[in-house]
C-alpha cells in the first residue's frame, strides 16, 4: 500500500517548486499525497510577482477536512506567516508521525515567500521576522532543511564554508532540531550536505553536477518525506533521497527561462 504523505505549503503556477513540485514527486516516489495550501504565489524566473496568504481559518478546515486519511509523514514547504506556522505546528505534535519541514523563506528567484512582519529579516528569536517563523516550526519536524542562507538567518550568523557548515548544522540541533539536513549546494566544489542528529555529524559528498534546477529543495523534502512514511532509517533516507535529487538535475528540461524538474 502506499503510503499518504500530506504536503503542506504554497503553491507555485510552473510547478518548478512548491506544492504542485510536491505532488508530482510524491507520486513518483511511490506515495499517495494529500496537501493543504497555506498561500498562493505568482512566480516565474525573475522571482515573486505577488504573494497571498489564505486565512488560517482555511488552513485549518483543510487539515480537519483530512482528518480521516491515514497520514504517514508530513512535508511542510513555504509558510506565509507565523500564525500558519503555529497552526502546523500544533498539527505536527497531534499527529504523532514523521515530519519533515524545508525553511523555504524567499524563493530561488528572488523574493520573500513570508508576509507582513514575517518578511522582516531581524533578530532569530523575534517571532515578528522570517526567522521567527520558522523556528516556531522548528521544534515539531523531526528532521529540517536548509540552505546555508536559510542557515544564516535562524543563527543570524554566516555560513559560507565546510567549517561553518558543520558548526551550523550543530547549533541548529542543539537549539532544537531534531535532526538538521543542512544543504550545502550553494558552495564551491563538490557537492556536501551534513547531517547532524543524536547519532552525531555525518556527512554525504559527491561530484557536482553542471548546471542548476529549480526546487532541489522541495524535491529532497519530498524524497525525504516518503523514506521516512516507509520507516527506513534516516542515513539510508537521506542518501536515496540526494541520489533521487541528483537524477533529476541531470534530467532536468528548460522552460520559461529556467531550468525545472522533468515530470518523468
Amino acid at each position: 500500500m502506499k503510503p499518504v504523505v500530506c504536503a503542506i505549503g504554497t503553491t507555485e503556477p510552473w510547478g518548478a517548486a512548491g506544492l504542485g513540485l510536491d505532488l508530482r514527486a510524491l507520486i513518483e516516489l511511490g506515495a499517495q499525497p494529500v496537501f493543504a495550501v497555506a498561500a498562493v504565489s505568482a512566480q516565474d524566473a525573475g522571482g515573486v510577482r505577488a504573494l497571498y496568504a489564505l486565512p488560517v481559518e482555511v488552513l485549518r478546515a483543510q487539515l480537519d477536512a483530512l482528518s480521516a486519511a491515514p497520514i504517514a509523514a508530513f512535508r511542510i514547504g513555504a509558510l506565509p506567516t507565523v500564525e500558519h506556522a503555529r497552526e502546523v505546528g500544533a498539527r505536527l505534535a497531534a499527529a504523532c508521525v514523521p515530519s519533515v519541514y524545508d525553511p523555504a523563506l524567499a524563493a530561488s528567484g528572488g523574493g520573500a515567500l513570508t508576509i507582513g512582519d514575517a518578511a522582516t529579516i531581524g533578530d532569530a528569536e523575534s517571532s515578528g521576522c522570517a526567522a521567527g517563523l520558522a523556528w516556531s516550526l522548528v521544534p515539531y519536524a523531526d528532521i529540517i532543511t536548509p540552505n546555508l542562507a536559510e542557515a544564516e538567518l535562524l543563527l543570524a550568523q554566516p555560513v559560507r564554508d565546510r567549517v561553518a557548515m558543520r558548526a551550523a548544522a550543530c547549533e541548529l540541533h542543539a537549539r532544537g532540531a531534531r535532526a538538521v539536513l543542512l544543504k550545502g549546494g550553494h558552495l564551491v566544489g563538490d557537492s556536501l550536505d551534513v547531517l547532524c542528529d543524536a547519532n552525531g555529524l555525518r556527512e554525504f559528498s559527491a561530484p557536482r553536477l553542471a548546471g542548476e534546477l529549480r526546487g532541489t529543495g522541495c524535491l529532497l523534502a519530498d524524497a525525504l518525506a516518503v523514506g521516512l512514511a516507509r520507516g527506513e532509517p534516516l542515513f539510508e533516507v537521506v542518501t536515496a533521497a540526494r541520489e533521487y535529487v541528483r537524477r533529476k538535475i541531470e534530467a532536468g528540461v528548460t522552460l520559461g527561462g529556467m531550468r525545472l524538474a522533468n515530470g518523468g
